[in-house]
């Protein structure tokens, strides 16, 4: 407990100093400054910024959980984001560095219209607190409650609130260098744990064995067939992740504003690429640990009586959300256990203090400068900062309402594949298709979205109709399709007026964004991103 109370007001100094600093010596647009760093990030910090602001306690918690419960299925979620993460570096970072825009909404504006901006802001913050903030309070709750048995709602309010003070003081600059650290805690502690659950079970052989003695060899394959019980068979994962992806890595303000503070187009190409490297670790040391754990149990050396229940039928259930936290305590020394909560928290911690910093960044550029033109950098700052911790007070009184699902990670995941076909289509036809136009994108945005929230409701509401069995991802996939023969019917049907800017703002052929030469050896972004897509190909085959 000590390490931990010692590593947050560590995090609260280094944020604090950092933020208040570079707003000192920094020179020129305050704003930009704040919400942008300056521009001034290179390729290693947006790239560990980038993997700190994906990688929460929810993955830590969750991908454990769903290790334990269907191997190595969820896998695909890390292992596929390599692949968007190279479509952000070749053709949408580029563009957004070109077109010099501050916010994802405001390229929506410049591309199609105000009608399109605006929905876009509603939907980013709305997301932001829901699945950036929310589901990471909730497993951080979880996690904090089991090894200590302190109040979840009260230790997670105590940390958000420490982690919004330097946050909201000191911008994107502390945000980027904080997660930047907490991602080397988080992966330290992440590895730790893996260690211990290899070493505990006798190596790699005897866990093969042991899922072969249980018929349960299937957990070890990534891709699955179409009557897997895990749900999420393998032409799901090609159609659907996409839907997700192109939303979460390329159109997401959370995730985007790191690319958008880049240095120049070279660190904004090879930051996420560098984060797509990264992203190969998270199968091998956050969900094989839950497939060690399910060996564990099986072998009787992991003791899961405390997760153990009874249902309403009087059938014993374990709630395998506690899997990750209950390792901890029974595979660690006390003095490493500190550290692991040390991880656990930089999850958590960097999640919160990269969507508050987005929220108030559109908050500022998208709502206020639009009704206040004239605004002075310091009004912007101050409204950001207010908005931020509005957003934080309705994040977490999400909390007892997103506790009800059985998975987190799924639930995470279920919410984004109801609210990402509109804006992956907008976004996709926008930046490749000439022709899409800005009342085509209006009422695909619209519609889209009234139909995804409508499907969703509908699942909840009667979870045994045909439509509920239909696995999320390729839910995705049909809402996608939906919303792309939407915007092109409409396109004809509104014919695209470009004017001056937006006639700039789509690439003239898939080649042009490659054109650009990029940094010589290895450094070169057409080196790296072909290198990834090799090293992901080998995986995919390996672990098929």
């Amino acid at each position: 407990m000590v390490i931990s109370a010692l590593y947050i007001l560590g995090i609260l100094a280094i944020g604090l100093w950092v933020g208040i600093s570079h707003r000192k010596k920094a020179k020129g647009n305050a704003a930009n400054q704040y919400f942008l760093a300056g521009k001034s990030l290179r390729w290693p910090a947006i790239g560990l910024a980038l993997f700190a602001t994906n990688i929460s306690t929810v993955h830590l918690v969750s991908l454990a959980q769903s290790g334990f419960d269907t191997g190595l299925l969820n896998g695909n979620f890390e292992w596929m984001a390599a692949f968007t993460l190279i479509l952000l570096a070749l053709f949408f970072s580029p563009f957004y560095i070109r077109s010099g825009v501050a916010t994802l909404p405001d390229f929506l504006e410049k591309r199609y219209d105000r009608q399109s901006r605006d929905w876009l802001v509603i939907i980013s913050v709305v997301s932001a607190m829901i699945i950036h903030i929310a589901f990471s309070m909730l497993a951080g709750g979880i996690v904090l409650k089991t090894l200590f048995g302190v109040s979840m709602y009260t230790s997670v309010i105590a940390i958000s609130m420490i982690t919004a003070i330097y946050t909201i003081i000191g911008g994107l600059k502390a945000v980027v260098v904080t997660e930047s650290i907490q991602t080397v805690v988080l992966v330290t502690g992440a590895c730790i744990i893996t260690v211990a659950a290899f070493n505990k079970i006798g190596g790699w052989s005897p866990m093969v064995q042991v899922l072969t003695d249980h018929n349960q060899l299937s957990k070890l394959s990534m891709l699955r067939p179409h009557d897997d019980p895990g749900g999420m068979p393998w032409y799901s994962v090609f159609l659907g992740y996409p839907v997700l992806g192109i939303w979460y890595w390329c159109a997401d303000q959370t995730i985007v504003q790191r690319v958008l503070g880049a240095k120049d187009e070279n660190h904004a190409r090879v930051g996420p690429l560098f984060c797509g490297f990264i992203k190969i670790l998270p199968v091998f040391i956050f969900v094989l640990p839950g497939l060690f754990a399910y060996a564990l149990v099986q072998q009787g050396k992991l003791d899961i009586s405390a997760l153990k229940s009874i249902d309403a039928t009087g059938k014993e259930i374990v709630n395998s959300k506690g899997i990750y936290t209950l390792m901890i305590a029974q595979l660690l020394p006390g003095g490493l256990i500190g550290i692991l909560v040390a991880a656990l928290l930089s999850g958590l911690m960097s999640q919160v203090s990269g969507a508050l910093n987005s929220i108030s960044t559109m908050a500022s550029y998208d709502i206020y400068q639009r009704y206040r033109p004239g605004a002075t950098d310091k009004e912007l700052i101050r409204v950001g900062k207010i908005v931020a911790g509005i957003a934080l007070l309705v994040s977490l009184a999400m909390l007892p309402l997103l506790n009800h699902y059985e998975s987190i990670f799924n639930g995470l995941n279920d919410i984004i594949a109801h609210i990402a076909p509109p804006i992956t289509c907008v976004f996709l036809l926008g930046v490749f298709w000439k022709k899409a136009s800005a009342q085509s994108a209006k009422l695909t945005l619209w519609i889209g979205s009234a139909l995804g929230a409508v499907v969703f409701a509908f699942n909840k509401l009667y979870p045994a109709s045909i439509l509920s069995k239909v696995p999320f991802m390729m839910m995705a996939f049909y809402l996608f399709c939906t919303c792309v023969v939407m915007q092109v019917i409409f396109s004809y049907c509104y014919p695209v007026q470009h004017n001056s800017t937006s006639s700039k703002l789509y690439w003239k052929s898939i080649w042009e964004p490659l054109q650009t030469p990029g940094w010589k050896g290895l450094g070169n972004y057409k080196l790296l991103s072909l290198l990834l897509l090799v090293i992901m190909g080998v995986l995919f085959w390996t672990f098929h």
